[in-house]
């Protein structure tokens, strides 16, 4: 069940540029730092997954 904290860490993990960064272009240091170690401890990209089905650094759409 997604709870409003999950939806409002899930905003946190859009807004964030690095997410958005490694979303967008899907390479680079910023891609591999979101798919190796961000979304491991990061709370934001834990809630993105949670709320969206994706994993961070998933391109969106």
């Amino acid at each position: 069940m997604v709870t409003e904290k999950d939806l409002k860490l899930a905003k946190t993990c859009l807004e964030c540029p690095v997410c958005r960064r490694a979303r967008k272009k899907q390479k680079g240091v910023f891609f591999w730092f979101v798919k190796s170690i961000e979304r491991k401890v990061c709370p934001a990209c834990q809630a993105y997954e949670k709320v969206y089905g994706k994993k961070a650094h998933e391109p969106v759409g």
